[in-house]
């Protein structure tokens, strides 16, 4: 698919669902894994969201995601395990099977909205999992870092979780908070101050710079590719976002030279979608 009609696509996708207030959308899902307690597959999703949103309220890293979509076979299965216990005509297995399949659109709904959950919630955009930032850690091998657009900063909360004594300098402009709930739920200490100003303060102290997620609106994303080919051409700059899609300008991906070496991609599989956004971890020249 042309990459500009699936950008489209998703963008209509998060328009048009309606975001879930918090704390029902929690309720809901607990209720319907009372509901569906007895098949594995549905109560596995469920299970995934409520342990993983428990640790957020706890201010831990979630843990890796299946994809938050019910299997194709769900019917197939509550209707062989119904059959199971009740013979056919039965009004008992009638009015399960109803109550079942009129409650199976609506899970489907909360499940695949999980992701604008924790937007809404925590202000977290990339699913950072505990993971994939061990992963990153390995692959940074004590290097000092510069993590810039933190957001509520959970890169480097679980880099520093990884490896207490790497030096992790982690900044934010914060001019998100009163929009969304970006910069709202800090799990760790974050500096004030907009990327290229941080790159200006730490440039010359640190061998990579980390960038995730920057908003498709505007251009800051390229304005630092930039500052950082012109005044720090030595700096490895790292960058998580679903290329063409979800995340960053146009002219960031237009003109950004991407890599994924060996390396990296051992950090990359820990990145795997869950959802429709694709959001994978990049080398950017």
């Amino acid at each position: 698919m042309n990459p500009r009609k699936l950008k489209k696509i998703k963008k209509q996708f998060h328009k048009e669902h309606t975001v879930v207030h918090k704390s029902s959308y929690i309720q809901q899902l607990e209720q319907y894994g009372e509901l569906f307690s007895d098949f594995s597959k549905i109560k596995f999703l469920i299970n995934n969201a409520l342990l993983n949103d428990r640790l957020l309220r706890s201010g831990l890293l979630p843990q890796p995601l299946p994809k938050m979509l019910l299997p194709d076979d769900t019917q197939d299965i509550i209707f062989k395990q119904i059959n199971s216990k009740y013979p056919q005509g039965d009004p008992t297995g009638d009015q399960l099977w109803n109550k079942y399949t009129a409650a199976l659109p609506k899970l489907d709904e909360l499940l695949r909205n999980f992701r604008d959950y924790l937007e809404d919630t925590y202000g977290m955009w990339s699913y950072t999992n505990s993971s994939f930032t061990n992963a990153l850690s390995k692959y940074l091998n004590g290097a000092p870092v510069l993590e810039i657009m933190a957001g509520n900063g959970y890169i480097s909360k679980g880099l520093r979780n990884y490896n207490p004594h790497q030096t992790i300098y982690t900044t934010d402009s914060q001019e998100w908070v009163t929009e969304n709930e970006t910069g709202k739920h800090p799990v760790t200490s974050i500096e004030k101050l907009d990327a290229i100003a941080a790159i200006d303060k730490y440039g010359n102290e640190v061998h990579y710079v980390i960038m995730s997620w920057a908003p498709d609106k505007g251009d800051q994303d390229w304005q630092v590719l930039q500052y950082l080919r012109k005044n720090y051409p030595d700096i490895k700059f790292l960058v998580v976002g679903e290329q063409n899609g979800a995340t960053d300008s146009k002219d960031f991906w237009n003109n950004a030279q991407l890599s994924q070496p060996e390396d990296l991609q051992k950090v990359n599989q820990y990145l795997k979608t869950f959802d429709l956004i694709d959001e994978q971890i990049y080398l950017v020249k």
